[in-house]
């Protein structure tokens, strides 16, 4: 029996997610990486319930609630110490029947790699050009490799080399305005409850903490930039410091707990949404078909649920692989638009690119009552292709 050949352009978090799904479902699958070794960029991410029931299906459940942490909470800080919100999460467990798994990428990317077999990704092979005819679609490398399958999908990320070839044209990166250091920290007492994610806002800034595997906080500070700013890993922590100086005591523990040289600085961007995802046999995927700023925890969530709609398509039809690649796009491009240019709209908000919309939100968040909060967080969960 003919088993149908896929050629996946990136070994992230999507195109991983993906060669596990279409192997599951009896396919031969390659996967091939521009990098020489995975290093993920970022060091933590929330994987909401959306998320999570993709991984679950794919019998990655367990694993994934070892590495992930226990959030039970969120709240809302000012940059004086005041409390502005605080909302319990087991309304939302119960509405939407998950709970969310934040979790360090590194571990996240660990046991996808497990799952999927690193004999079967392809380090050290940049992809320059992509190709196809009524039969077959070809990756092309930079040395001169050519992987041939039945379709190809691009999960190269924001600088994609196949996102040039579906839309015929390249689609410059778009600065989000602002900055985002990120890492790893022990999780102690001081910093903040091990069950709870905290945010710290003002002054068009925003500093948080949240609970991973292992005993660790993932934490991130976000401040407005103007972009090409470049400062060297040592000098990290003294950046911090002198830009959230006069914050309250847990911040500035934060700040002392980070090890600079092991703390990300990441210029923000995202794409504009596209009027495609999807050229024959060729389908984007992830970060190359709808980047996206990291404000509403739905980047790496929307890569996971394509990997699931695009497999499920390929199963459910079988007039062609050009037939179910063009379901896949219809029933992702206006979810994933709808999602980046919400996230860019609340980037705007946080990071003051209208100072009287952000002192707006400040008062907001004191009076919008958590079951709001609950529902809004639903509403994007439920909306996903597993309900």
């Amino acid at each position: 029996m003919y088993k149908l050949k896929v050629v996946i352009v990136g070994a992230g978090i999507g195109g991983l997610t993906t060669g596990i799904a279409m192997k599951q479902a009896g396919y031969q699958v390659e996967v091939y990486d521009r990098v020489t070794e995975l290093r993920p960029a970022g060091a933590g991410i929330s994987l909401w319930s959306n998320g999570v029931k993709v991984l679950n299906r794919l019998g990655l459940g367990e694993r994934l609630a070892a590495i992930g942490g226990e959030m039970n909470a969120m709240e809302y800080r000012s940059h004086t110490d005041e409390q502005l919100s605080y909302v319990d999460l087991h309304p939302l467990f119960e509405q939407v029947g998950q709970r969310p798994y934040p979790v360090a990428r590194a571990d996240l990317q660990a046991m996808l790699l497990e799952k999927f077999g690193p004999e079967n990704v392809h380090l050290g092979m940049p992809c320059v050009a992509v190709e196809q005819d009524d039969q077959s679609a070809t990756a092309i490398f930079e040395n001169g490799h050519r992987a041939t399958g039945d379709l190809v999908i691009g999960a190269d990320g924001v600088h994609s080399a196949v996102r040039a070839y579906v839309l015929g044209r390249s689609v410059s990166r778009r600065y989000a305005r602002y900055v985002n250091w990120n890492g790893l920290v022990p999780a102690e007492a001081a910093l903040c409850a091990q069950d709870r994610w905290v945010i710290y806002v003002g002054e068009s800034k925003r500093a948080s903490m949240m609970p991973v595997g292992g005993d660790r906080f993932y934490f991130f500070f976000g401040a407005p930039m103007v972009e090409g700013t470049q400062v060297d890993p040592a000098h990290r922590r003294d950046e911090l410091a002198d830009i959230f100086k006069g914050w309250p005591t847990a911040v500035q523990h934060l700040i002392e707990a980070i090890d600079p040289h092991s703390t990300n600085r990441l210029e923000i961007g995202d794409i504009d949404p596209l009027e495609r995802l999807v050229r024959g046999r060729i389908a984007l995927l992830g970060d190359s078909a709808h980047a996206t700023t990291p404000t509403l925890g739905q980047g790496g969530c929307q890569a996971i649920e394509g990997a699931e709609v695009l497999t499920r398509y390929l199963l459910t039809t079988n007039i062609s692989v050009s037939d179910a690649l063009n379901r896949y796009e219809k029933a992702r491009k206006d979810r994933t638009a709808e999602l980046v240019l919400k996230a860019r709209k609340r980037s705007s908000v946080i990071y003051g690119h209208e100072p009287s919309a952000t002192q707006q939100w400040y008062r907001d968040l004191k009076q919008e009552p958590p079951e709001s909060v609950i529902n809004a967080l639903a509403k994007v969960i439920l909306t996903g292709p597993l309900g």
